[in-house]
């Protein structure tokens, strides 16, 4: 799979309707959280995707049992009593998602040796807030070259403020915290929808976490969890990084789609800064619709100055929404900065999309301007991670001639099946084994 490549013919507008897969960032600490529980889970709407299947591959190399059922996408989750708590380094090693492991296994087991996660180089991803936070409830911390030595006698619930709003270290520090003796505080912390998913989790298994959707979360210590009927059942909700990625296909594309299973909560945001862009999205009765014939022309802000979209903690503008945004920018007339305030190498794949022809001034690691709109043209690119491997797809869609995209195994990381479903909305894009 790592030898394939997407080859996309542009300028065909998408039409129909989508639904979006599950979310993948719920997916992923939930797939950690269910090792808290004693009992069976059966989760529902998993999304197909790499970094999940990587992920479930470390939970069977630690005692879980895992069966997929008739319906697609849902799982049955049983497990041993104890489970292992050197987790494999070759998988870890492979994706950023394994990091979620280590509150629970802590909590379960006293101890986990963590491997030094993988995932997306955008630059670097530190592990001080989630060390930080599993230290504040009582956990000793040995830093090896290769990962972590984490263990506890006891978990002691304490008044926590996380150094910054991690959405992973928020859930191992929950993960770790509803095991701990006595009330937990966790300020600061993160409040994106897949935080809210996996506490509802949790809660719905008899954690007691407060403050759901909150930036400041209390969760009283339990010694178990349980469930009335034994099966904990879950459904993860729709991705609305992946809505929002098909809001772009359907503008630059001048075509129409319609997304059902759509929480239009999660959208508020997302919404807001494409109507700056020109780009109307109309909320219908179980979903939206991106009508034809957009406007697609940036909004300045007042007295005519040049606006800025920047990525933010939760309400804010997702950061895995920026390079999407940014591709999208090139095809509205007017300028617009865009500021990815997290990562210094997220930005970096621009010269791709330069080279197709866009008007973009990288200012710095952080700061990109763009001059739209521009005509693209088919490029050969690699993608260097899931969301401008994305970014790249919708730039290609939209540009004349042919493309070619590259180390697609990125891509497959976080969406599943995505030529597949791009083609049943008109989309000419072919996945060619090298």
């Amino acid at each position: 799979m790592s030898s394939s490549y997407f080859k996309i013919i542009g300028k065909n507008p998408l039409h129909g309707t989508v639904i979006p897969q599950g979310n993948k960032n719920e997916a992923l600490p939930l797939l950690g959280a269910l090792l808290l529980w004693e009992g069976d889970v059966l989760l529902e709407n998993v999304p197909a995707i790499a970094d999940v299947l990587k992920l479930m591959e470390v939970l069977r190399h630690i005692g879980v049992e895992i069966s997929p059922q008739n319906d697609p996408g849902t799982y049955l989750f049983q497990k041993k009593s104890v489970v292992k708590s050197d987790l494999p380094y070759e998988l870890c090693s492979q994706l950023r998602g394994a990091v979620t492991l280590a509150g629970p296994i802590l909590a379960r087991t006293g101890r986990v040796f963590l491997p030094k996660p993988g995932g997306d180089k955008i630059g670097r991803r530190r592990m001080d807030t989630h060390l930080l936070a599993l230290e504040a409830l009582g956990a000793r911390i040995e830093v090896f070259p290769d990962g972590y030595e984490i263990q506890a006698d006891r978990l002691i619930g304490k008044d926590i403020l996380l150094d910054e709003a991690s959405v992973t270290a928020t859930e191992n520090a929950v993960m770790a915290a509803v095991f701990a003796e006595g009330t937990s505080i966790i300020r600061h912390a993160a409040s994106e929808p897949h935080v809210q998913g996996l506490c509802r989790f949790l809660n719905a298994a008899g954690a007691k976490i407060k403050g759901i959707g909150t930036n400041v979360l209390e969760i009283e210590g339990v010694t178990k969890l349980h469930s009335p009927n034994g099966l904990l059942k879950h459904r993860i909700g729709s991705d609305y990084l992946e809505i929002g990625s098909f809001i772009s296909l359907a503008a630059v594309t001048g075509g129409e789609i319609l997304v059902r299973d759509v929480n239009l909560e999660d959208l508020r945001m997302i919404r807001m800064v494409y109507s700056r862009l020109g780009i109307e999205v109309r909320a219908v009765e179980g979903g939206i619709l991106i009508p034809p014939d957009q406007k697609m022309e940036i909004i300045p802000d007042y007295h005519g100055a040049t606006p800025k979209i920047d990525d933010a903690p939760w309400p804010g503008f997702p950061a895995d929404m920026t390079s999407v945004a940014l591709v999208t920018a090139t095809q509205c007339k007017g300028t617009v900065l865009i500021h990815e305030k997290l990562f210094e190498s997220r930005l970096f794949f621009v010269d791709n999309i330069i080279a197709m022809g866009a008007q973009i001034v990288l200012c710095d690691p952080h700061r990109a301007l763009v001059i739209g709109a521009s005509r693209l043209y088919g490029q050969r690119v690699a993608s260097p991670d899931i969301r401008a491997g994305m970014a790249m797809i919708i730039a290609a869609l939209c540009a004349e001639g042919t493309s070619e995209i590259h180390n697609i195994i990125q891509i497959d990381r976080g969406f599943e099946s995505i030529d597949t479903r791009l083609r049943s909305l008109g989309a000419r894009i072919e996945r060619v084994s090298a």
